[in-house]
């Protein structure tokens, strides 16, 4: 995945961008589905992969774009991009250690979820439950957010009749 980033980073073919951010969206994807997120994974492997690489090879369709001039002094974007970083790195030490079995969510979540789904949602399958009824609010958010953006790319890239 670095290496595509690396690569990425360095081309001015945009056609080349687009297909290798296609690239990292589904090497995303199979990390996802390594670390068991397979819900996860299965969205990014759609709206990364799938969606976001068709539109963006419309949207360098319709506006028949040139390549960009490389930039002649990046030290500012460098160090923004490095002090971003630095604070993300800096924010997940607070976090508790991968699979520590004494972490909150394990100690208070897990169980109510585990222990009253039954009662509350009466669904069999732990996961469809929590997706469909406990983050049932979520999802539909999510599922708003893909849609006003579709929508969005739509309504700047279709194409004007002359003479209006």
């Amino acid at each position: 995945m670095a290496v595509t980033v690396a690569v990425i980073a360095r081309s001015r073919n945009l056609f080349g961008v687009i297909v290798l951010t296609g690239l990292y969206s589904f090497l995303m994807a199979t990390v996802l589905v390594a670390l068991d997120a397979v819900d996860v994974a299965m969205t990014e492997a759609s709206v990364g992969a799938g969606i976001s690489t068709v539109l963006f090879l419309g949207a360098l369709y319709l506006c028949k774009s040139e390549e960009a001039q490389r930039v002649r002094n990046p030290w500012l974007a460098l160090a923004t991009s490095i002090a971003v970083g630095g604070l993300l790195v800096y924010g997940t030490l607070g976090l508790p250690e991968f699979s520590d079995p004494e972490a909150p969510i394990h100690t208070h979540v897990v169980p109510r979820y585990l222990n009253d789904i039954k009662k509350e949602v009466d669904v069999p399958n732990v996961v469809t439950a929590v997706l469909a009824s406990y983050r049932g609010s979520d999802t539909l958010g999510e599922t708003l957010v893909v849609f006003t953006a579709g929508a969005g790319v739509i309504a700047l890239l279709r194409r004007r009749k002359k003479g209006k």
